[in-house]
């Protein structure tokens, strides 16, 4: 059956692609093939697997009870590959508490008691695939949880495959400005473009109230704006990133803190992201909003711990805490 979990208000169903056979699913039984022949299955499995079921649908609940479909593990032991489907069908190529759930899953099922290797399939051209992340088991306070290393940044729209934007220079850090962006809100001129795995736009705002809120991204005029913004043709328009790339927004807080706003490609607006807050993190850093080391960055479905591994003036490394729990069954 396919099992549900939420990781700081992100939730996925994690399910066997065997069990997905079983449904009349056809995805192929190798992680490679079934990204590759991705546009025969996930339609399908996300009509089978993501419904309301007999579980109560909120009034303003978005048509599906979940941000999309981890489909693995395709193997018994680790590495474990897996695949990330949104609720459109596409694939991503890295989730921060997308995993955090895989891993959760995989160690209720008995089948993770160390640290291992998650591998995410995906069919993007302009990425490798698969996209390795390690994975350790760890305590973060009260909070038992997992460690993902993420990591080195890349920066810059080449780092994406950014088109059409034009450099702004921010305190000597090379930024960007998105026009698509700015036509939305003009207090969106200074993006960071990021690739944590997945791409990001990163838009640095002044002030707290030039950030989205969510109830205002599930509005429809603002929605269709930013959805062609941030999905790939033929939904999106493939402006700046043909492939499509994931929008945050933040704004400067106290001390290492940094709060944030996402809009997932594939996805819409989420309560959090992981990756997302990977980005944001690496972002204000190289804003010199926040220091290396631990950042807090605080989302809507609470805040993620992230470590930036620097030297000098460079970042090293990005690493991900995250911690996820089980949702009932419908």
């Amino acid at each position: 059956m396919t099992l549900f979990y939420d990781a700081r208000g992100n939730i996925y169903g994690v399910v066997n692609p065997a069990f997905l056979r079983s449904r009349g699913v056809g995805v192929p039984d190798s992680a490679a093939l079934a990204a590759s022949n991705r546009e025969a299955w996930t339609a399908s499995a996300i009509a089978s697997e993501c419904g309301w079921g007999s579980l109560p649908r909120p009034a303003d609940a978005k048509a599906h009870r979940c941000d999309g479909l981890l489909v693995g593990p395709f193997q018994a032991e680790p590495p474990f590959d897996l695949l990330i489907v949104n609720t459109d069908g596409s694939l991503a190529e890295r989730s921060g508490n997308g995993l955090t759930i895989f891993a959760q899953a995989l160690t209720d099922q008995g089948l993770m008691t160390q640290g291992c290797e998650l591998r995410v399939h995906h069919d993007k051209s302009d990425a490798a695939s698969p996209v390795a992340t390690s994975v350790e088991p760890a305590r973060y306070g009260q909070v038992d949880g997992f460690w993902l290393a993420l990591g080195q940044p890349e920066f810059g729209p080449l780092a994406v495959g950014a088109v059409g934007v034009e450099p702004v220079r921010v305190e000597a850090h090379g930024f960007s400005r998105v026009d698509t962006l700015v036509a939305i809100n003009p207090h969106w001129a200074c993006s960071q473009f990021v690739r944590v795995g997945n791409p990001h736009c990163v838009t640095l705002v002044d002030q707290v109230s030039a950030l989205p809120d969510n109830p205002s991204m599930h509005q429809p005029a603002l929605f269709l704006a930013l959805q062609a913004v941030a999905f790939a043709p033929p939904v999106g328009s493939g402006q700046p990133c043909a492939a499509g790339i994931n929008l945050q927004w933040a704004a400067r807080d106290h001390g290492n803190r940094v709060l944030a706003r996402v809009f997932e490609r594939g996805e819409g607006p989420t309560a959090s992201s992981g990756t997302s807050a990977s980005a944001v993190a690496c972002a204000a850093w190289r804003a010199g909003w926040v220091e290396g080391g631990e950042v807090a960055v605080v989302m809507p479905g609470g805040t993620a711990p992230v470590r930036l591994q620097t030297q000098a003036e460079r970042l090293l490394g990005v690493s991900l805490f995250g911690t996820a729990r089980p949702l009932p069954a419908a």
